[in-house]
């Protein structure tokens, strides 16, 4: 893992995002898909966040998700318990000045 816990945190939803399909979460996967799972799009308004907000999350920039953004994440990535508590941990650390 990095140095960076923000990067940390941005993996860890890039990768979750990418091993769901739009159809795991009743979306219709369309003709055309250049990417491996949902869409950010997809995922944010499945997640009831902006989709440039999320947008800076998996890019490791500065922000500090509320708890409430990240169980609407974690309800949407289909997290186990176990899963949410590491979310919700890296976004901790992530929110610690350096």
């Amino acid at each position: 893992m990095s140095d960076d816990p923000r990067r940390e945190l941005a993996e860890f939803l890039r990768t979750r995002r990418t091993r769901l399909r739009p159809q795991d979460v009743g979306l219709e996967p369309g003709p055309r898909r250049r990417v491996a799972g949902l869409r950010r799009e997809e995922l944010a308004l499945l997640a009831g966040v902006s989709s440039d907000y999320y947008q800076r999350m998996e890019q490791g920039r500065d922000v500090r998700p509320s708890e409430q953004v990240l169980d609407a994440l974690a309800r949407a990535l289909d997290f186990s318990a176990e899963e949410t508590r590491h979310l919700h941990s890296l976004a901790a650390a992530a929110r610690t000045p350096a």
